[in-house]
């Protein structure tokens, strides 16, 4: 693999967190490749969780979320450098459509492809 351009790279994941944060699938699927790989957080499939796989599948996983996720709120981010991906740390908070409040720190592993996210790999705080 070759190495990240920071720029290029900065300038995606800005606009990507932008979306996300105000949940705009466009903007999100936008700056990701067309075979783009999600690995959630959470989900059925050991030990991955769940792994949401193009550009339709995505567009129906955000729509899911955001039907179970009422508000989200990403910030508190850094972003750190590796030769062939990049880690981004953040703190999530919102509010689930149960009532139930969000408050967590995560971080998810970017991987970059023609100048967009090929994969982004998502871990999140287990609070009990």
């Amino acid at each position: 693999m070759t190495a990240i351009d920071r720029k290029q790279a900065m300038d995606v994941l800005k606009a990507f967190g932008k979306a996300f944060n105000k949940g705009d699938a466009d903007g999100i699927l936008a700056q990701v490749t067309d075979d783009f790989e999600w690995r959630m957080h959470e989900g059925p499939d050991a030990p991955e969780g769940a792994v949401i796989k193009g550009l339709e599948a995505t567009r129906k996983a955000l729509a899911e979320r955001a039907e179970a996720i009422e508000t989200m709120h990403f910030s508190e981010t850094e972003v750190l450098f590796g030769d062939d991906h990049i880690i981004g740390r953040f703190r999530a908070t919102g509010c689930y459509t149960s009532g139930e409040e969000i408050d967590v720190l995560g971080i998810d592993i970017y991987s970059f492809r023609d100048d967009k996210i090929s994969v982004k790999d998502s871990y999140w705080k287990a609070i009990r």
